[in-house]
């Protein structure tokens, strides 16, 4: 069976109809259930002693369960058309093209109007920073900044690992980044029972968010910028990889990105990636999405170009 056609199915239906809410009313989605399960999992054993010992056994867990059930899955799906056309249907919800970009425009369009409330209400919906003394600026930086991390956790990583393995490998990414994303925090209490879940955060993302930076930065307006800021500063982010997709928006951009940000009341010291250049502002953040439709259509058409050569 073709995995990369089977990715190409889940990017259709993605774009035509996102996750519709209606749907999501009725049976939520595959995150907030394998949410309900970590959740769980947290409450159950992140107490007392061998903290580290049981947050590795609860990755396990989470990552074994969502790995089985798309394998299960797979293993059922017809022979041919039918199968992938029905594997992409599975794998839909998983890819999240259409949702980011609406998330990123809702923050664009009261910001280039003016509306810093209503910019600052829409950011504080993809940024865990505290959005209520940005400025224009911030806004912009904030948002951006999201854009270009969540390009690659969110689209090219899970079709990266659905290339890689078909629904096992969408799946398992997907535990895993839900994992990193509700106890892979560096807190007092998930520092021990979230150092796991982090771990393999980093592991599996190491190829998609070098990746990413690479597609931002070809199909940029200014590339070899785009390609010298991820190759100097990448390594200087806070993160193991949301540099390189950070740094390749940023050079292709001709803004500044990263550095200081506040945290509940709590500033941070990061280093700005693209240093030299001006912060963003909110023509700027139009331009990120213009970037972000580019590189998108990039590895969209990369991998139906794998579909056709591979035989649908």
């Amino acid at each position: 069976m073709s995995f990369a056609a089977m990715m190409v199915v889940a990017i259709l239906c993605d774009l035509a109809l996102g996750w519709p809410d209606w749907i999501y009313r009725r049976v939520g989605h595959p995150v907030t259930w394998l949410g309900a399960v970590i959740f769980y999992l947290d409450h159950a054993w992140n107490r007392g002693r061998w903290a580290r010992f049981k947050g590795v056994a609860a990755a396990a867990v989470v990552i074994a369960l969502a790995v089985l059930s798309a394998g299960i899955v797979q293993e059922l799906l017809p022979d041919g058309l039918i199968g992938v056309v029905i594997g992409g249907i599975v794998a839909w919800p998983l890819v999240a093209l259409r949702s980011m970009h609406d998330h990123v425009r809702a923050v664009a369009t009261p910001l280039v109007q003016g509306d810093l409330h209503a910019a600052r209400a829409a950011v504080a919906m993809i940024v865990g920073r505290s959005p209520d003394q940005l400025d224009q600026a911030g806004v912009a930086r904030a948002a951006i900044e999201s854009l270009a991390e969540n390009t690659s956790d969110g689209i090219v990583a899970p079709l990266f690992w659905g290339l890689v393995a078909g629904l096992p490998g969408i799946a398992a990414y997907k535990a895993i980044n839900t994992l990193d994303s509700m106890i892979g925090h560096r807190t007092d209490r998930h520092e021990a029972f979230g150092w796991a879940s982090a771990r393999i955060d980093d592991l599996v993302n190491l190829i998609p968010a070098r990746l990413t930076g690479l597609i931002f930065a070809v199909v940029s307006r200014h590339p070899l910028f785009a390609l010298q800021a991820m190759a100097r500063d990448a390594r200087h982010h806070r993160s193991p990889n949301a540099g390189w997709p950070e740094a390749a928006m940023a050079g292709g951009l001709g803004v500044r990105l990263s550095g200081p940000r506040v945290y509940g009341d709590q500033l941070t010291d990061d280093a700005y990636v693209n240093a030299h250049a001006p912060d963003p502002q909110p023509v700027d953040l139009a331009r990120g999405l213009d970037l972000y439709r580019r590189a998108m259509g990039a590895w969209c058409g990369a991998i139906a170009l794998l579909a056709i050569v591979g035989g649908i």
